[in-house]
């Protein structure tokens, strides 16, 4: 069997081959396990399995070789040393949080975050005893002022959900390792072609592979990230106890997006530069974000840290919530969904969807109004998508 090293491949060569495990049919496609659990010939053997002694696979909520081959193609192209692959992007969220902390401890996070990570931020870990505190993560005078002598984490995302502020990492984390905390990246706006949160100095970073990974609505997942000793010391016995385990189907699944992955992301920011270009122009639109554009209030953080831009454009709608409506309904071609990164473009409205559970005050700090649309931009073509957008920009505007 060939050697399967990675160290000098590019990413779309990893993203085919890497971490590639074959049975002894030397199959071409990675093979598909699914069991729950292995035999071992010899009670000795299962012993020595249990002990750590012999290598090899115990339970597959622990480990399974389909599971392990997209963990070891995601460390490949993230420059990690280990992962855990979990069932969505949330317990990848989750697990990555609480793992790290105990009762007394205090994080800090940008105060922008998609809502179900806000609330595990904001509700879930301080039902545990963690204190938490949201600043406005643009600025890092912000993370410095947050700063307690219990504070043991910091969690991010860059580009945020819905509005795409971006964040300094590396700033963000030579503070951390200043006081010896930990930073938690939620790259998935970025993807990990885009922006590599491990070489800026963040310590763990966790996607939803449900978004661009798999990139074609089948299925979800998620990954935690990180070194190999805190893996060991910190997430191994929360995954292994606690069961968030990825499906090895679903890990089949997204070992194929990835395949495709760098191709897909391509054309998807370039038919978004576009669209984001045109959308600034028009005379509906109150206010276009995207990255990339000069106009970015964080261009310059962008240009040090990001290799491109993004798949996703946020923009307010004049008019508020009826014309952010009408315009949703007039779409023929671009979906109403609250998903992102699929090869379909979809949009969303998220004071009503996936923020509507924040106050108004807390989605009018992170930028959200009642016309702020999330544009998710897929694989059509862009003349496809221009038009779309023209005719519904009318019904808007007539709203």
């Amino acid at each position: 069997m060939k050697s399967n090293k990675t160290r000098n491949w590019k990413p779309q060569t990893t993203l085919v081959h890497g971490g590639t495990l074959r049975s002894q049919f030397g199959e071409m496609s990675e093979a598909l396990f699914l069991t729950q659990g292995y035999v071992y010939q010899t009670a000795e053997a299962a012993e020595a399995r249990f002990k750590g002694e012999d290598p090899g696979f115990i339970y597959s909520r622990y480990a399974n070789p389909t599971v392990d081959m997209f963990e070891k193609r995601m460390c490949a192209l993230e420059g990690a040393e280990d992962a855990r692959a979990t069932a969505s992007g949330m317990a990848a969220v989750a697990a990555a949080i609480l793992c790290s902390l105990k009762a007394g401890d205090h994080i800090v996070a940008a105060r922008a975050l998609f809502g179900s990570c806000r609330w595990i931020i904001e509700t879930l870990a301080p039902s545990y005893g963690i204190q938490s505190t949201l600043v406005d993560g643009t600025d890092v005078k912000n993370w410095e002022r947050a700063l307690r002598p219990n504070t043991k984490l910091f969690f991010l995302e860059s580009p945020t959900n819905p509005t795409l502020e971006v964040i300094d990492i590396a700033a963000v984390s030579a503070l951390a390792n200043a006081i010896g905390a930990r930073v938690v990246v939620d790259n998935v706006f970025a993807t990990p072609l885009q922006q590599r949160p491990l070489e800026l100095g963040a310590h763990v970073v966790v996607y939803s592979a449900t978004k661009h990974i798999d990139g074609q609505g089948r299925c979800l997942g998620g990954i935690v990230l990180s070194d190999k000793a805190w893996i060991d010391e910190n997430l191994h016995n929360y995954f292994r106890h606690t069961g968030p385990s990825l499906s090895p189907f679903n890990a089949w699944t997204l070992l194929k997006g990835l395949e495709t992955l760098p191709i897909r992301v391509a054309q998807q920011m370039q038919s978004a530069t576009r669209i984001a270009d045109v959308l600034a122009e028009r005379p509906e639109i109150a206010r276009v974000i995207y990255p990339g554009r000069a106009d970015h209030p964080q261009a310059d953080i962008i240009k040090k840290q990001m290799s491109g831009g993004s798949t996703l454009i946020c923009l307010d709608v004049k008019g508020g919530k009826k014309a952010a409506f009408a315009f949703q309904n007039a779409l023929d071609i671009i979906l109403i969904s609250n998903n992102l990164g699929d090869a379909k473009s979809l949009i969303t409205h998220p004071a009503t969807t996936t923020h509507k559970n924040l106050t108004d005050e807390a989605r009018a700090e992170m930028g959200i109004g009642p016309g702020t649309l999330r544009l998710s931009i897929g694989l059509e073509h862009v003349d496809d998508l221009l038009l779309d957008i023209e005719q519904a920009l009318a019904s808007a505007k007539a709203a």
